[in-house]
């Protein structure tokens, strides 16, 4: 007789992508600032029409005014998602290592070489999701700095061209500001932190001390 083998259960895809709306709770997807969208047109939720970010206001881009643009960020379905998101441990776990001085580092490398070229390898697909074991990934989610052209539509600087040195610092400020937010545990220095052992995930997740009420309205919706 042959070795009996254990059929492993079909994977439920995880449904939530860049386009995904909930427009009752309040999460929506807003049009790219295109050319050949018509003016009218350009910042509006696919799904509902509605137009609820001052793009003039967050194409500023400042520091200043972060508040505001967390908040509008948050507007969408994607953003939201990785500002509530539970990071997984061994994200949270390669932060602790580095401490904030160090992630801060790594930060400004990893924006240079992802989305500082005026063409990016894979723009679009460069910025792994949810689980990737790197706190960075969601931190460019979050903050709209994963590609070129979410770059573009939040923080209206256009594809084509290199970033220069102060936007490649606005939003590497953006990304650790998510960091003192989700992971406000942090120090400055980096820690020593055992490794996790195959099959066993420590409890221990990020948390966002910010939205919990919008997170109850995502829920609900669902």
């Amino acid at each position: 007789m042959g070795a009996k083998t254990t059929k492993r259960p079909a994977l439920e895809p995880l449904g939530v992508t860049c386009n995904t709306t909930n427009c009752q709770a309040g999460l929506h997807c807003f049009n790219k600032t295109l050319k050949e969208t018509p003016p009218t047109e350009r910042g509006r939720c696919i799904s509902c029409g509605a137009q609820l970010v001052d793009w003039d206001r967050v194409h500023i881009r400042n520091l200043a005014d972060v508040a505001h643009t967390f908040e509008a960020l948050k507007f969408e379905f994607w953003r939201h998602r990785f500002w509530h998101v539970e990071i997984d441990q061994r994200a949270i776990n390669y932060a602790r290592r580095k401490g904030r001085i160090r992630l801060s580092r790594a930060v400004e490398r990893r924006l240079r070489t992802s989305i500082g070229p005026a063409q990016p390898f894979h723009d679009g697909w460069q910025t792994p999701r949810e689980g990737s074991g790197n706190p960075i990934f969601y931190g460019q989610h979050a903050t709209a700095s994963c590609c070129r052209g979410c770059v573009e539509k939040w923080h209206g600087i256009p594809t084509g061209r290199e970033l220069t040195t102060g936007e490649i610092q606005y939003l590497h400020d953006l990304v650790m500001l998510y960091f003192a937010d989700r992971m406000a545990f942090l120090g400055e220095e980096g820690e020593k932190v055992p490794p996790i052992r195959r099959g066993s995930e420590p409890v221990r997740r990020g948390t966002s001390v910010l939205g919990a009420d919008r997170q109850h309205k995502l829920t609900a919706g669902n």
